[in-house]
């Protein structure tokens, strides 16, 4: 909206046209967004406590987490409510909306925020932790992913590397993945959404670690998008894809602003309305920018929360034993007796040093 508004009138007077500029629009977004949030936070807060949406805790299936966790009961949740409509209004206020990569990464992170919503109601609802039956949920993740995936395999971001998957550290390095674009388009969408889901179960950490990952991509979505610098580089120059630089500041300015509340002790929880949506966007964005691998690297806390619950799931079933006290990863730590901010900050100090090493990449190639 401001884009066309202001932009118009630079003709009028010449300091409009910085509504041209990516970067100006970048700050813009994570600053409403920032200020939305905080506004909006009490107001969401206050709701859902009125409605008694609150956070249920199971006993019988991990006795422990119940253990650790019980102060927790009744804390409101589906706070992911509060982030996506902050996202919403702040990519509408300063985004170029006739880009296709902001329209498809708005429809993606409410259709998978959709998902978890309902999830989280039925776990609500219900007073049952488990909410959605695994397949359900899965298959509402993949039919999303899938339409994404056959809509970038017929109308590719980029002619010359279509369906090509690039590593970083490797400037001419390539793997033509073909058909199999589509399945692996669905696997990064839906595993970075359900590794930032896994990662969300302690104040403040997923949240603060998908900051991490946001600033990341703010800088390599402008980059992509950016012809000379893109080139200069020797990464995948993505026409259009630098918009989603607003997109990923506005994400990192509404996850700031969430923070404020979800910070030890929370006053809210994002739930898998949050965590579904925020995860399925990033990964929605590291496939434009064809920059997936990056993604795995810049989110490494994401995806070693998502590997530890993998290995305690074969190890159980195989064995008969764990092989961490509790799953995911966080959980195994505060068992072992670390303090639950502990856990979040040093996580968090990890979460940056992934974010650096992913960003050294594009230098070292």
């Amino acid at each position: 909206m401001f884009y066309y508004l202001f932009y118009s009138l630079g003709n009028v007077w010449g300091g409009f046209n910085v509504f041209k500029y990516i970067t100006f629009r970048a700050g813009g977004a994570a600053a409403t967004a920032l200020l939305l949030s905080i506004f909006l936070g009490p107001w969401v807060i206050r709701k859902l406590q009125e409605l008694n949406i609150g956070q249920y805790i199971r006993r019988g299936e991990c006795p422990d987490l119940f253990t650790l966790h019980q102060k927790k009961q009744g804390t409101p949740t589906m706070g992911g409510v509060l982030i996506i409509l902050v996202l919403l209004i702040t990519t509408l206020l300063w985004t170029d909306l006739t880009n296709r990569y902001v329209v498809l990464v708005l429809l993606i992170t409410l259709g998978l925020g959709g998902v978890g919503f309902i999830d989280d109601y039925l776990k609500i609802h219900k007073k049952n932790a488990k909410g959605l039956k695994i397949s359900a949920k899965l298959l509402g993740q993949l039919i999303i992913a899938g339409v994404i995936g056959l809509y970038l395999y017929y109308n590719p971001v980029n002619s010359e590397f279509a369906t090509k998957l690039g590593f970083p550290f490797f400037k001419s390095f390539f793997i033509d993945l073909g058909y199999f674009y589509i399945p692996f388009v669905m696997l990064v969408i839906v595993g970075a959404s359900n590794a930032v889901n896994f990662t969300d179960g302690l104040d403040g950490l997923a949240i603060g670690c998908t900051m991490m990952v946001s600033v990341t991509f703010i800088i390599v979505t402008y980059l992509c998008g950016h012809v000379v610098f893109s080139k200069y580089l020797h990464i995948i120059n993505v026409v259009g894809s630098g918009e989603l630089a607003v997109f990923c500041a506005a994400l990192v300015g509404a996850s700031l602003g969430f923070l404020w509340f979800n910070c030890y002790p929370a006053e809210i929880f994002m739930g898998d309305t949050g965590s579904l949506a925020i995860g399925g966007a990033l990964g929605f964005v590291s496939v434009i920018v064809k920059q997936e691998i990056l993604l795995v690297i810049a989110g490494g806390i994401f995806v070693i929360e998502a590997i530890s619950v993998i290995i305690q799931i074969i190890s159980f079933r195989t064995t008969g034993k764990r092989v961490f006290l509790i799953a995911p990863l966080h959980h195994h730590f505060e068992k072992k007796g670390w303090d639950e901010p502990k856990v979040t900050i040093r996580f968090w100090i990890v979460s940056i040093i992934f974010a650096l090493i992913s960003l050294a990449t594009l230098k070292v190639r």
